[in-house]
């Protein structure tokens, strides 16, 4: 019969605390003793910078070391810059390449060039090596620790050469085979080996497997890597040589960041990568201000077309009654559709290629959601007002949600176009946007009913 032990998060955060507050270290370093791994990362991460770097040097060097491993780069680099250089070499050092070079991408660059420094020979290559790719790409995801042969190799040669490497790498269950020149031909299981004749050639077993680019996205190789059950994805530079490997486990992290990224982005925001109650007030702020600048010089647009047509919103006030309905159906419909669109582009159904096909598409279907909702509005506000206001509102949303779609459907693959995340010209981009159009639409079609 099996037993668990439930530790409370915020009894043992409050301890914590105490004993923070208290300067009683050595009660201290007895809580932490009695926490799991997953229960100190989250309580590590929960603390504020300076009294995370007390609970570190608390710990003892082992489970420091997996402590660091496992906590995401932008934390890792606020506790390097708390910490004492000595500290944090060792913890550096022990970091895989790929992880290795996402957390240089956090650190300034004195920082970074001293903490590189510290590598032996090998070690600086390997995080080189991967250095050498731009950000968010395939090369700078994989790793360069994996295992390799030749195909004119006999099962039993094969064997021989890479039992030493067993215990050198975790990623040895698959060994890619390249010719001499080291262009990938394709790969075999190493279970597949323990069974074969050892006079075999490894030609005759080698199996071909997909492969990835170094320069495209990461998040696109990660997909197929997914969709493919691949446990390691050769990746191969521009002459079809093998330059490294994409774990499965890397291509799940980089897809879950990827989705991090793209709702904080469609609210507004950027990603805090820690917990909120653990995130410093200046990042908090540095997440959101960029933001909401840019939709407040959005929205001026607003302001300046409710200025050019303040005669005609005189003239009728009514009208006036109801912009929040017409701004909302508008910013409701773009952003329907770009999420629809911004989906289709991270699965692959969508290519930038496809931006005339998919305004045309979003444009009818705005159109037959614009007729539905019109003849709605026509009826509401030709009983309750009067005839001309309900053709106005009618003949507004069907023309309103059809340019609504159509924008929030093309915005995605144009941002795709200029190398952007999708995703920024997600929901506040477009609301904003949206907002202006809407009220363009609906005044000018109020200016056309009424004649003034």
């Amino acid at each position: 019969m099996f037993t668990f032990e439930y530790v409370d998060f915020s009894t043992t955060s409050q301890e914590i605390r105490n004993c923070l507050a208290t300067e009683d270290f050595q009660r201290l370093a007895t809580t932490l003793r009695g926490l799991e791994l997953g229960q100190l990362i989250e309580q590590f991460e929960a603390l504020k910078i300076a009294d995370a770097a007390i609970l570190y040097r608390m710990l003892d060097k082992d489970r420091s070391l997996e402590l660091f491993q496992n906590l995401d780069a932008p934390v890792q680099a606020e506790l390097i810059k708390t910490l004492q250089q000595a500290t944090v070499v060792e913890a550096f050092a022990a970091l895989e390449p790929a992880d290795r070079v996402s957390l240089l991408d956090e650190l300034p660059a004195t920082v970074a060039t001293r903490l590189l420094a510290g590598l032996d020979k090998q070690q600086r290559q390997a995080t080189g090596v991967l250095l050498g790719y731009r950000d968010s790409s395939a090369g700078r995801g994989m790793t360069t620790q994996f295992i390799s042969t030749h195909p004119e190799l006999t099962v039993g040669q094969v064997l021989n050469c890479i039992t030493p490497q067993l215990n050198a790498t975790e990623h040895c269950h698959l060994i890619m085979v390249v010719d001499r020149t080291r262009r990938f031909i394709g790969a075999v299981r190493l279970a597949d080996l323990l069974g074969q004749p050892q006079d075999l050639l490894i030609s005759n077993i080698a199996f071909e497997i997909p492969t990835a680019q170094a320069s495209e996205p990461d998040t696109e190789a990660a997909r197929r890597a997914l969709e493919r059950h691949l446990d390691l994805m050769p990746v191969l530079d521009n002459e079809g040589r093998l330059i490294g490997v994409l774990p499965l486990g890397e291509a799940i992290d980089l897809l879950e960041d990827a989705e991090e990224l793209r709702t904080a982005r469609s609210a507004g925001s950027e990603p805090l990568y820690r917990p909120y109650l653990g995130t410093p007030l200046r990042k908090l702020v540095r997440a959101r201000v960029v933001w909401l600048l840019v939709l407040a010089v959005g929205a001026t647009l607003t302001v300046q077309v409710l200025a050019t047509f303040e005669q005609t919103l005189e003239s009728m006030v009514v009208l006036s009654l109801f912009i929040p309905l017409i701004v909302g159906i508008g910013g409701n419909t773009g952003n329907q559709a770009a999420t629809t669109v911004t989906r289709a582009l991270a699965m692959g159904d969508v290519r930038v290629s496809d931006l005339g096909r998919v305004m045309f598409r979003e444009v009818r279907i705005g159109a037959m959601l614009g007729l539905c909702l019109g003849a709605i509005g026509f009826l509401i506000a030709s009983v309750v007002f009067e005839l001309e206001v309900g053709m106005i509102i009618g003949m507004t949303l069907v023309a309103l949600c059809s340019i609504a779609a159509a924008v929030g459907g093309a915005m995605p693959i144009i941002g795709k176009f200029f190398k952007a995340d999708p995703a920024v010209f997600s929901n506040p981009f477009i609301s904003t946007f949206v907002d202006a159009a809407g009220l363009i639409v609906y005044l000018s079609v109020a200016v056309l009913v009424l004649g003034r």
